[in-house]
């Protein structure tokens, strides 16, 4: 105990730096420790992982990312248990995002809230580190610089998740139109929509990758039992767009009442036109509001300089003779 303390007192250089590295030290020692512990138990006591374990020689000749997934996820499982939050809202609205960003897996949950305790711990650790080369620090500055690190590590995902949802829905928001014109040229064509759906898929693929496979899925769901506004609806629940939402309603209320499709889809497709045209008449609107602050701040205070820089000079040079 005693080296270790010189060890920590040579290294920090003062009294109160040794004494929280210390303390710093034997919190993450006791929350290694009480993590290894629990994953042994439960690696131990749970009869599936026993079961995947005696299995394992099968899936040797597996591809390596499916090995690589179901390691991590064996490694992550039972951290889950401590840092995945008890209340039901906000699991339910964290998976909704991740559904939404694109992470459909059963262990994004998990994962995502593992990255988050993760980033927790190693962004201080590293910060405890570089410090190492900084003595001018004082604690307090230490003690400061650790809580950013802490919450950059507990914000930097949720910031960066939410970006990726950001960026999809805009995808998936310029791909509808092309999507939407297609699916009306193919019902008016004489396809059935489950083969109309299908068509559009396969013309995005290249140029909407992301669209073109939520509506493969709503096939394959179709295909492998799943009612047909059902599948429709698990579309809107995946990609979480409005518009996508109100097509779907759509679809599902004329199977419901037994119109035509076609004629409906033409409709859902002028309307929505109108409505892209009204959003755009919108947007030009603010452009006169928008860009009062940079003619204020930017582009005015340099006409004046401009315009009425020399005749300020001008004066400046007439006044300097007289005596006041």
């Amino acid at each position: 105990m005693d080296s270790i303390l010189s060890l920590i007192g040579a290294w920090t250089g003062n009294v109160q730096s040794q004494q929280f590295v210390f303390i710093l030290l034997v919190a993450v020692t006791i929350s290694v420790l009480a993590l290894g512990l629990s994953f042994v138990y439960l690696g131990a006591t749970d009869p599936v992982r026993r079961r995947l374990a005696s299995a394992g020689g099968e899936f040797e000749e597996g591809p390596s990312e499916g090995r690589m997934m179901v390691t991590i996820n064996s490694v992550t499982g039972p951290i889950s248990h401590w840092v995945i939050p008890r209340a039901d809202e906000e699991t339910f609205r964290i998976r909704k995002v991740l559904t939404h960003a694109g992470f459909r897996a059963p262990t994004a949950l998990q994962n995502f809230y593992v990255i988050k305790a993760v980033l927790m711990i190693l962004l201080p650790l590293l910060v405890i580190v570089v410090t190492r080369w900084l003595p001018e620090l004082t604690l307090f500055q230490v003690t400061l610089y650790v809580g950013i690190a802490a919450g950059v590590g507990l914000i930097g995902p949720s910031y960066v998740l939410d970006k990726l949802l950001a960026k999809r829905l805009q995808k998936l928001r310029v791909a509808f139109p092309d999507a939407l014109d297609l699916l009306v040229v193919c019902v008016e064509s004489g396809l059935g929509l489950a083969a109309a759906i299908q068509r559009v898929a396969d013309e995005l693929e290249v140029s909407h990758p992301e669209l073109a496979t939520e509506l493969s899925l709503v096939n394959a769901e179709i295909r492998a039992g799943v009612e047909r506004p059902r599948a429709l609806r698990n579309l809107a629940d995946r990609t979480g767009l409005d518009d996508i939402r109100g097509l779907v309603s759509l679809l599902v209320q004329t199977m419901r009442f037994g119109t035509s499709v076609a004629d409906a889809l033409r409709v859902y497709s002028e309307e929505f036109r109108d409505r892209r045209m009204q959003k755009a008449e919108e947007e030009a609107a603010k452009i006169s509001t928008k860009l009062i602050f940079p003619l204020v701040f930017c582009l005015f205070p340099s006409f004046f300089t401009v315009a009425i820089g020399p005749a300020v000079i001008r004066l400046i040079g007439v006044f300097k003779y007289f005596q006041f």
